[in-house]
């Protein structure tokens, strides 16, 4: 189960499992159209799931629908995320509503699919997540994404966390750092602050694509890595590295 499937780096996750020969299911929002694109010549392993996950049920009712359909989950990889410019001299309520949107999807919800993947894979005897995090968890972000770069240190300890605490059952979590990747999200912030911004900030010569992360979580989603537990895996063109 890969959320956020529809566009960006989940788009590039999800055409990397199921090539990779995964039964998929694939997560949107609102962006139908881009997720049965995704879909097409494989019909027969990819599933479509709606879910809007800034509610407080949708990742429940997500979660219980994939299980009911598909009967059991291997892997879960939390990718939906949101990236809010937020004014730090704003008023207050629009930068409290900012806040609060930013931690109910990078966070909140990432949480509480862990937490049923959890429940799911101590039945099934075993399981792994993978969560996509961000360098910003480890080296902060501008002043306008403050709830950005918090929301993203939550998932790292989230992660950590789950990988100390259930390894014992089989159940295996990894981070996953992206820097700037080339996506209609980060194409805001590029928008914002130029393209020159982001390539000065890293060690190549090009962005960092979806293509350029979606191996690396296959692997891990395939049980090859699993005592690279609780690990976070830099793929952020040594903009920051552990």
């Amino acid at each position: 189960m890969v959320t956020g499937a529809s566009r960006g780096i989940g788009a590039g996750i999800g055409r990397q499992l199921l090539e990779s020969g995964a039964t998929l299911a694939l997560h949107y929002n609102s962006k139908l159209a881009e997720a049965e694109a995704i879909r097409k010549g494989h019909e027969d392993r990819c599933h479509l799931f709606q879910a809007d996950l800034a509610s407080a049920n949708g990742p429940i009712q997500l979660f219980k629908q994939v299980v009911a359909q598909l009967g059991r989950l291997d892997a879960l990889v939390n990718n939906a995320g949101v990236a809010v410019s937020s004014e730090d001299d704003g008023a207050d309520a629009d930068w409290l509503a900012d806040w609060d949107f930013t931690i109910k999807v990078n966070l909140r919800a990432t949480g509480i699919l862990c937490k049923k993947a959890v429940e799911l894979f101590r039945k099934q005897e075993g399981g792994r997540i993978v969560n996509i995090s961000s360098r910003a968890a480890f080296r902060g972000d501008t002043a306008d994404y403050l709830a950005y770069a918090a929301s993203k240190g939550g998932v790292v300890a989230l992660t950590r966390s789950i990988a100390r605490a259930y390894g014992k059952q089989n159940i295996k979590a990894f981070n996953i750092a992206p820097g700037f990747v080339r996506t209609d999200m980060a194409q805001d912030f590029m928008d914002q602050y130029g393209e020159d911004y982001a390539l000065n900030d890293i060690a190549l010569n090009q962005l960092t694509e979806p293509k350029d992360l979606a191996p690396t979580v296959a692997f891990l989603c395939s049980g090859l890595a699993d005592h690279a537990t609780g690990c976070t895996i830099d793929i952020n063109a040594a903009s920051y590295v552990h």
